[in-house]
């Protein structure tokens, strides 16, 4: 007995001299206070210098508090070397880190540098960085599906995983504890996420105030996403691990988040209970049921899937039973994070990850059901996903519905959302013309070919004097090839949208024809003499026109210059003024939001204001000329920066009236940025200083 106790204070000093040597970062950093821990692990790099331990950890601390600037600083020092240690080799996780930050801070080119060594570090499997690089480029081109908005009830709290039913929004959130004596969640020094409720109206607006859903169903615990029956009466809740509200850990400390669920009695609900397939050694969380009742999807990370989480289901049999989790496949499941799975009335799987490629972090992707098996997701896109994470989206009827983002914020926000477009690819009815480029009239006889984006020859043909075609194709890149007897041959590359009866032209410019001299050696030649008398009388004559037309000049010079000194003078609207011998209208900011070439609502004032001014000044013809940040490739920005361009003056032409005769406009990319980023990675500030319009006047 006295050797038994012996031993046990032994192995307590020990284990107290051990972790006395742990830092406190070290012990911040185990205990998932990242925020405390990426203060400590500073002080550390300031006192014991760039250690790999250290670097690996303030990276993680930063990326898991979404300060991407401050994780970015450190990745560069980890993942060029530049540390104490000997081995200068590092985990690859640290490369889809990398590769995530860049993203989030915009640099998606350079963070497919690291998702390529990532890959190519992570498997035998080829992966290409210029056809990622257009993948994540014609998802970000193509047209808005939907519109967004963010909704009133959001608070400085997190808020997500929003549901409507009738006129009641459900939604978890931290924003106050479940009792004043509540401790507050390590990992974000917030209180634990409760599921709430508020009445709106039919523009999501409150009409009520916000209250707690239940009280037998929040704890002091974390409570979070959750799904109905269709009959609202019964919730599946994702839910910290506990038994009599203490928390349950594996054997390595952790608390996993389990399935839940509660029914309501007589319109209360009952306290909920686990589900039989949960697992204390890993969790199950984001709980939704098909239309039908018949499948409970979730997100899990237990072994035997493809990565980091993955989506599963479960059928629900009819005794309240529930089948064993069937992992949805590689289709949908990459080696890393997908999550937040929804499934439409339709039986679309709509979800969230970060292993599809995506505009950065997590971004949402939807699957349609198609003959009983889930297609190859696809990128939502712009405005539903940004540079961070977007997640827990769901419809509440057939076009509108709920998701969120912390784009703005370092904490969650709801949006609404309404559906504009086409999700799923299907062909649309498009129309191509060949037209002379001087009177607009149909090329008779031209010889067509249209190329897809892989050099396949799609459509060719003669057309007779109708020089059109009608043809079905899926929205995407084309190259539309024309030619004709006596004009240049031409290659346009034609971007076709998502929608029908869409009209694309190519115009031809005649070929010139070659003057022919008239050549003799007779010099008594009478036809000689003819031309040559004709030659004197036309020097004459010239020599008059010279002399009136010289008179004109100066009418017109001293107009212009009249003008000019109008123009300057006027300061009614934007003002007119002189760089480098030309006139420009100094404009504010024209602002886009990053990657979109939409007009955006606080710069439609400041257009309305140009063309008022434009209208004023009938004989004044301008050039728009628009420029982007360095984010993205050269072709990219340059097909961004002539959609910025050209519905700048679309706007002016169609809301302004201006006549868009009088207006050119012409996208410069980023090849004349205002500030240098070079290498760096550049401010939000710096980038939005180069994405900027200038209007100069080239006639007046």
């Amino acid at each position: 007995m006295v050797k038994t106790k012996l031993i046990l204070v032994l192995l307590l000093v020990t284990q107290m001299a051990f972790s006395q040597k742990k830092s406190r970062a070290a012990r911040f950093f185990e205990q998932g206070d990242y925020i405390n821990a990426a203060l400590q692990y500073e002080e550390d790099l300031n006192r014991e210098g760039y250690s790999k331990e250290i670097l690996e950890n303030i990276t993680t601390s930063y990326y898991n508090t979404f300060q991407f600037r401050k994780a970015y600083r450190y990745l560069k020092y980890l993942t060029s070397g530049k540390f104490y240690n000997r081995d200068k080799s590092y985990d690859n996780r640290y490369n889809f880190m990398m590769y995530q930050v860049l993203s989030a801070l915009g640099e998606y080119e350079k963070s497919i540098e690291f998702l390529t060594l990532y890959s190519l570090n992570d498997s035998e499997e080829d992966f290409s960085k210029v056809e990622a690089i257009e993948i994540i480029e014609d998802f970000k081109l193509k047209d808005d599906d939907y519109t967004i908005a963010k909704v009133e009830f959001n608070s400085d709290a997190s808020e997500f995983g929003a549901i409507k039913r009738d006129s009641v929004v459900y939604f978890t959130t931290d924003r106050s504890p479940h009792s004043p004596l509540d401790k507050d969640y390590k990992w974000t020094h917030r209180p634990f996420l409760d599921i709430y409720k508020i009445t709106v109206d039919r523009n999501n607006n409150p009409v009520s105030d916000i209250e707690i859903i239940s009280k037998e169903i929040n704890s002091k615990l974390h409570e979070g996403n959750f799904c109905f029956t269709q009959d609202g009466n019964t919730i599946y809740l994702s839910k910290s691990n506990s038994e009599k509200g203490k928390k349950k850990f594996d054997s390595i400390k952790n608390n996993a988040i389990h399935l839940y669920k509660a029914t309501k009695v007589d319109g209360v609900w009952t306290e909920p209970k686990k589900l039989e397939f949960n697992n204390i050694n890993y969790s199950i969380e984001h709980p939704s049921l098909s239309s039908d009742g018949a499948k409970l999807y979730f997100a899990s990370n237990m072994p035997g899937g493809y990565g980091d989480f993955d989506i599963y289901y479960v059928d629900v049999n009819l005794d309240g039973t529930y089948g064993k989790p069937i992992n949805l496949g590689a289709t949908i499941n990459t080696k890393n994070r997908e999550q937040f799975p929804y499934i439409s009335e339709e039986g679309h799987l709509f979800f969230s990850s970060n292993g599809h490629l995506g505009l950065g972090m997590l971004d949402v992707f939807v699957s349609e059901l198609r003959r009983g098996e889930f297609t190859r997701p696809i990128n939502l896109g712009a405005p539903i996903n940004s540079s961070f994470d977007d997640f827990s989206f769901s419809y509440y009827n057939k076009t509108d519905g709920f998701f969120a983002s912390n784009r703005k914020n370092v904490g969650d926000d709801i949006y609404s959302f309404s559906q504009i477009g086409e999700i799923f690819p299907r062909e649309y009815i498009t129309r191509f013309e060949v037209r002379d480029f001087a009177s607009d009239s149909y090329i008779v006889n031209s010889d067509v070919v249209l190329y897809n984006n892989d050099n396949n020859v799609v459509y060719e043909s003669q057309l007779d004097s109708i020089a059109g075609f009608d043809i079905k194709l899926f929205p995407g890149k084309y190259n539309f090839k024309a030619a004709a007897e006596g004009y240049k041959t031409k290659t346009k590359p034609i971007a076709v949208k998502e929608k029908d009866q869409a009209v694309y032209v190519i115009y031809l410019d005649r070929e010139k024809r070659k003057e022919q001299d008239v050549v003799t050696n007779d010099s008594n030649d009478s036809e000689t003499n003819r031309v040559t008398d004709s030659s004197n009388v036309t020097d004459e004559t010239n020599i008059t026109n010279i002399y009136t037309e010289t008179n004109k000049k100066k009418e017109e010079e001293i107009t212009k210059t009249k003008l000019r000194e109008i123009l300057i003078a006027d300061k009614d609207g934007p003002p007119v003024i002189e760089k480098n011998g030309k006139l420009y209208f100094e404009m504010p900011p024209i602002y886009f939001d990053y990657d979109k070439w939409n007009i955006r609502a606080d710069s439609k004032k400041v257009l309305d204001e140009l063309a008022v001014k434009l209208e004023k000044y009938k004989t004044v013809y301008i050039k728009i000329s628009s420029h982007t940040d360095s984010r993205g490739t050269d072709s990219y920005n340059q097909v961004l920066s002539e959609r910025r361009a050209e519905s700048t003056r679309n706007y002016l032409a169609l809301i302004g009236y201006v006549n868009a005769r009088r207006m050119q406009f012409v996208g410069f990319g980023e090849s004349q940025p205002l500030i240098n980023c070079g290498d760096k990675v550049c401010t939000e500030e710096e980038h939005q200083t180069n994405r900027r319009s200038e209007f100069e006047i080239i006639k007046f």
